[in-house]
């Protein structure tokens, strides 16, 4: 979605976010103005898989090739960095005697691990479909993996051949996804998955992950304890005010980021383009109130890093989808709000799959983000030692 259209949809967006409310559309007040909007592809749709790990990473690696001039008309392959990980996370299922997550999600370091040492291809070169009508599903894949996994990982069966138990998983992966290409022509030149992803542009050392909880020291990494962080992955610890300020100064400064949240929430109302957090508790709402929710905007609620804290160690935040934030914008109360693209195709709201989160969503919703090293504040940086 190029800026011009993501200008219409802002514009248009206020006669439409009540269409699950059963309220007149001229009813809704909410009206936004955009203060930063920067370059993003496409929306895509994930379908029936648990990849957005891999749809948000991408959308926001598109973005940064264009940012830095590689171009706007980009779409790399989600599936090509699925097809990678999945037999990493076998190996490590294993190895760890099935004490470890084995399932379709993932997280941010995975996208980075993927370019860095296998490289990338476009899209059209590696869909992971065997008919392009069909959809993503992967359950079938999943489940034969499963099935060849936990037999190796379970220390009381026979001994098992390790190396063949992962040939065989490859092989499950190549039968249901495809094969990789090993070498590849696009637009007019020839390539390797290493070569396309050094084409790119993208450094994968130069893009870090963040977030924001107390109970590890701040300006440490440590390994965030989520399922989907099946490799161990450390990310860097900032206090939540400074956390706020890398979002917002990223943005300002023309970076889009990487953002995974929560968002099974009363606040997360995707159909209607919002994801708030009211200062009114929702068990202290009437019906009316909830409806009145999507009409128009609310007072947000303060969040200080001990709520935020508490909701992630009650499991009312969890780590659940992850999308990209690529601009900002204010609704007429001077509320801002992170403009976000997500990964269910165009058809399921009314902002073309898109919506807006208010910056208390953000702040307590956050897992982690992902973004360039230079996105974040150089005094920040600075004290997560951080080279820029």
């Amino acid at each position: 979605m190029n800026k011009n259209i993501l200008l219409i949809c802002a514009l248009t967006i206020v006669n439409t976010f009540t269409a699950q409310t059963k309220t007149n559309k001229a009813n809704s007040e909410y009206s936004f103005t955009i203060v930063k909007s920067l370059d993003a592809t496409p929306v895509q749709n994930q379908e029936r898989t648990n990849t957005c790990w891999s749809f948000s990473s991408l959308s926001f690696f598109e973005s940064e090739m264009a940012r830095m001039g590689k171009g706007k008309d980009l779409n790399l392959s989600e599936m090509f960095v699925v097809r990678k990980i999945y037999p990493l996370k076998a190996q490590h299922y294993i190895r760890m005697h099935g004490n470890n997550n084995l399932a379709e999600g993932g997280g941010f370091p995975d996208v980075l691990r993927v370019i860095k040492n296998y490289g990338m291809v476009p899209e059209e070169l590696y869909t992971g479909k065997k008919n392009s009508n069909d959809q993503h599903n992967h359950l079938l894949l999943e489940s034969t993996i499963k099935a060849i996994a936990k037999p190796a990982a379970d220390p009381s069966t026979q001994k098992i051949d390790f190396d063949f138990m992962i040939k065989t998983i490859e092989d499950a992966c190549d039968n249901f996804l495809g094969k990789i290409p090993e070498k590849f022509d696009h637009k007019g030149k020839s390539y390797t998955p290493r070569t396309y992803a050094e084409a790119t542009g993208i450094v994968p050392d130069d893009y870090v992950v963040l977030t924001s909880f107390t109970h590890h020291p701040f300006y440490e990494k440590f390994v965030l304890e989520i399922p989907d962080n099946w490799a161990w992955e450390g990310v860097h610890n900032l206090p939540l005010n400074e956390f706020q300020e890398t979002m917002s100064y990223a943005i300002n400064n023309g970076y889009t980021f990487a953002w995974g949240a929560d968002v099974s929430e009363k606040g997360f109302m995707f159909k209607e383009g919002l994801a708030i957090v009211p200062e009114k508790p929702f068990e202290s709402m009437t019906e009316m109130d909830k409806v009145m929710l999507a009409i128009k905007p609310h007072k947000q609620q303060i969040i200080t890093p001990e709520l935020r804290q508490k909701q992630f160690d009650n499991y009312d935040t969890q780590d659940d989808h992850g999308m990209h934030a690529i601009g900002t914008a204010k609704d007429q109360n001077g509320t801002l709000y992170y403009i976000i693209k997500n990964s269910w195709g165009t058809k399921r709201n009314d902002c073309d799959g898109y919506f807006y989160a208010s910056e208390s969503y953000m702040l307590l919703k956050t897992t982690s983000i992902m973004l360039h090293k230079k996105a974040i504040p150089p005094a920040i940086a600075k004290k997560l030692g951080i080279s820029q």
